[in-house]
């Protein structure tokens, strides 16, 4: 199945033996998004905020105070038992004087984040990957354009004597297609590298 990540955060709320929990979840793009969600949202009067993020390879989880194992690897799995990436979610505890026990954490924690992602609206993620081209300057404006045709976005530019070099992301499926355009524009003279032939997820 391939994976998703949210088109709008979301959340939901459940009351298990007297404790209230709440999940929030949101798309996000980078850790440092991710971390400025977690702190965003975590409630400083709640008993636990606890938490996780799957960006691609990357990941982190935090009990925050809560056994270790009950409630962050609860909620990350949750995210990969739900196909997401991109994803950051927040499940904050109000305790309401009822011990759970580590079993009833893990459950609670994890099905709180599923049932969250559950209900959230999705987009599919789509394989991307990093090229970096060049191109004489009177070129640069036409390489601009085709590029943009092609979905394929110009994430940096640097301006030499003579070329520019282009940092772009863009579809997989569409490499060929843009190593085609910058071979007939350049007459075969600029430079196409493939940065990352193991696909990303953007």
């Amino acid at each position: 199945m391939s994976r998703e990540t949210l088109a709008a955060p979301a959340e939901h709320a459940v009351e298990i033996r007297k404790s209230r929990f709440l999940a929030r979840a949101a798309p996000v793009a980078s850790p440092g998004e991710a971390a400025a969600f977690v702190e965003a949202v975590a409630d400083p009067g709640a008993t636990h905020n606890c938490w996780a993020w799957r960006i691609g390879g990357q990941y982190r989880s935090s009990d925050d105070g809560e056994p270790a194992g009950t409630a962050g690897r609860p909620i990350l799995a949750a995210i990969d038992g739900q196909d997401c990436d991109r994803v950051a979610v927040v499940v904050t505890r109000w305790y309401g004087g009822v011990k759970l026990g580590a079993g009833g954490l893990v459950r609670a924690y994890g099905g709180c984040a599923a049932e969250c992602l559950r209900r959230a609206d999705r987009l599919p993620l789509l394989d991307t990957v990093a090229l970096r081209l060049d191109c004489a300057y009177p070129e640069l404006a036409t390489l601009r354009a085709r590029l943009g045709e092609q979905a394929a976005a110009v994430e940096d530019e640097a301006f030499g004597a003579e070329r520019v070099v282009l940092h772009v992301r863009a579809l997989a499926e569409r490499v060929e297609t843009l190593r085609a355009l910058h071979r007939d524009l350049t007459r075969g003279s600029g430079a196409f590298v493939l940065l990352d032939p193991a696909s990303d997820r953007a």
